[in-house]
């Protein structure tokens, strides 16, 4: 029971408390949530371990603040109890529905209403699985389209079996691994926010037309970042100039995996790698799954916090700041090591230091 064994950390014991004061703190944490926080936030900011939480909760849940007292009152018995909750909310938050047989790539009351069936035989109504799903600080969120047609069980295929093979092979090779993408950056982008008189929205000049400048980028594990403008639209042609100023003076072979762009799988492009005689080589990730390539992270960088950011006067400047903005990430491997550790690529660079 987390009324007596569960608020503990490194700087205190919660059982040295009172039975008050634990029973204070219970009550303040559980309005808090119900206020629109975060209930992993705040029970990390209290000391307990984030199991407790959602125990308090479900007692809440089924007896209101009576039900978070020292001296539990008698009623009948939680439909679901704090681990049972935590388990719910982890499957919601890491899973996509798709992995567990469910017929739809997003999660909704009645799937988690099932869910809750199967995996604890508990039965709940749709208002209260609603209840239970904002107590536990979710919302209902607009998804990327594309959520509906990546398929799940390509994706775990690459991470268990394709990646390791390629990274397997690259380590044989002792091959540089790339990732790439292409992009575009428009004049009319702008992020991030102003400090504004309220309800008088800020006003940005711009030249009033609309231009911009398109881009292909591949970065290595190691920090490394190459790049190339484009003019016009992005095709085969273009993709093989890349292609050749990638491998240009490298001393390994270069494995670069990026998406199933048309102009990626284009027989020019198989052409020219088979010429290379095994210095280059071409992978292709999982359809729809861009969090998948971390140079989806350069993009976002350069848009939301270089290029979006600075004032642009015409089709020449824009480009400027783009190499511009490129450049100076390149000046900064650690930034695009950094890449690497986000969550959804971190799988690239586990037991990868020789690749």
């Amino acid at each position: 029971m987390c009324y007596t064994g569960c608020m503990k950390t490194n700087e205190f014991d919660g059982r040295r408390l009172d039975h008050k004061t634990r029973e204070k703190i219970r009550i303040r944490a559980v309005k808090l949530v119900e206020q629109g926080h975060s209930p992993e936030q705040i029970i990390k900011a209290l000391g307990f371990h984030r199991s407790c939480i959602y125990e308090w909760l479900a007692k809440y849940r089924e007896g209101g603040t009576q039900a978070l007292a020292t001296k539990p009152l008698t009623g009948r018995p939680k439909k679901l109890n704090g681990r049972q909750i935590k388990k719910i909310y982890d499957i919601v938050t890491m899973k996509n529905p798709l992995q567990l047989k469910f017929e739809f790539a997003l999660w909704t009351r009645d799937m988690v209403r099932d869910l809750i069936r199967d995996q604890f035989s508990v039965k709940l109504s749709l208002v209260s699985v609603g209840r239970l799903l904002k107590k536990m600080g979710l919302s209902p969120q607009k998804p990327l389209h594309r959520a509906y047609q990546q398929d799940p069980e390509l994706v775990q295929q690459w991470l268990d079996s394709e990646f390791p093979k390629i990274k397997a092979l690259a380590r044989k090779e002792k091959a540089d691994i790339y990732f790439g993408d292409e992009a575009s950056v428009r004049s009319d982008f702008h992020s991030g926010t102003t400090w504004a008189p309220k309800g008088q929205t800020p006003v940005v000049k711009t030249t009033g037309a609309r231009f911009s400048v398109n881009m292909i980028s591949a970065i290595s594990p190691r920090g490394k970042l190459r790049f190339m403008t484009i003019d016009g639209r992005f095709n085969a042609a273009k993709f093989v100039d890349f292609l050749k100023r990638l491998i240009h003076n490298s001393k390994k072979p270069v494995f670069l995996i990026v998406d199933g762009h048309p102009a990626h799988k284009a027989k020019k492009v198989r052409e020219y790698i088979e010429s290379t005689k095994g210095k280059l080589r071409l992978f292709i990730l999982p359809p729809y799954s861009p969090e998948l390539n971390p140079d989806e992270l350069v993009w976002n960088n350069l848009k939301n916090h270089r290029v979006g950011r600075k004032m642009v006067t015409g089709p020449n400047d824009l480009k400027r700041k783009v190499i511009s903005s490129l450049r100076s990430l390149q000046k900064m491997p650690q930034k695009i090591r950094g890449f690497f550790r986000e969550k959804h690529v971190r799988y690239i660079t586990t037991e990868m230091s020789g690749a």
